[in-house]
């Protein structure tokens, strides 16, 4: 019966879906295509159960959320500590990691939304970019941090490179707007030596050493606030940021709790 089914859906579409070489079978790339297209049929056929069954409820539906690293910083604990407080039957699911392996569970559905630096996207026609914030980006030092001794309004670069650097992994157009800036010796492959994507654990390692944060200021913003964390004023000054977006799937139908994480994001 199945293979009568696939001979009438080859017959339909005009070509082979199957390879039959002996008694192995592989998919064509027609093949291919019409599982990806059927995949994703399933995929929004439950989601229009799932929304139908919720709007006869009169609920919010559930959320799976990807953080960047600066977004992580940012959001995570506020998000989950919001929906706690103003939706506490919603099922909220938050995960932070490096957006390029978000960007592929994104597609493969393990999330409905990522927030990320859109500087780490590529355009892509399975992908709605929805531009958030700019954040401003810049070096970071603890209080007491030997640069910040000698009292002078602003802080020569090349006196940075003396220390670590603690950074995010930065993107090729990140790396461009640093060289340009600074010159060859800002170049991130040899300027930093401490790189990890969970920026608390940057910050925290920056407020107990000499180490230095180049990232969202934003990030830093209980230490700069607490005085226990200084903003490096440098010579040339930096102006340089993230842009941070919300990221869907084209053409996935948006449960009602979206508009309230789009919302909250902004």
């Amino acid at each position: 019966a199945l293979s009568r089914s696939i001979q009438v859906l080859e017959e339909d579409l005009g070509g082979p879906l199957v390879d039959r070489v002996g008694k192995k079978n592989e998919l064509t790339p027609l093949g291919q295509l019409v599982l990806k297209r059927a995949q994703r049929i399933v995929h929004e056929a439950q989601e229009l159960q799932q929304g139908a069954a919720l709007l006869q409820q009169g609920g919010l539906g559930s959320l799976r959320v990807g953080l960047g690293s600066g977004p992580g910083v940012m959001l995570m604990t506020p998000w989950l500590r919001y929906m706690a407080e103003h939706h506490p039957t919603v099922h909220v699911a938050v995960s932070r990691g490096a957006t390029e392996l978000q960007l592929m569970q994104l597609r493969e559905r393990q999330f409905d939304a990522l927030v990320v630096d859109l500087r780490r996207v590529d355009a892509a026609p399975d992908l709605n970019i929805e531009f958030m914030a700019e954040m401003r980006a810049g070096f970071v030092c603890r209080q007491g941090h030997p640069l910040l001794v000698k009292k002078r309004k602003r802080v020569p670069f090349d006196a940075l490179l003396d220390y670590p650097m603690g950074s995010t992994p930065l993107s090729q157009e990140v790396a461009r707007i640093l060289v340009d800036h600074f010159g060859p010796r800002a170049n991130p492959a040899q300027m930093t030596t401490l790189q990890c994507e969970d920026i608390a654990s940057l910050i925290e390692v920056v407020r107990q050493t000499d180490a230095i944060y180049l990232g969202i200021v934003g990030a830093a913003r209980e230490g700069l606030a607490d005085g226990s964390l200084v903003e490096l004023p440098l010579d040339p000054p930096f102006r340089a940021g993230a842009r941070l977006g919300l990221i869907t799937l084209a053409g996935r139908t948006e449960l009602p709790v979206m508009a309230v994480f789009r919302e909250f994001v902004k």
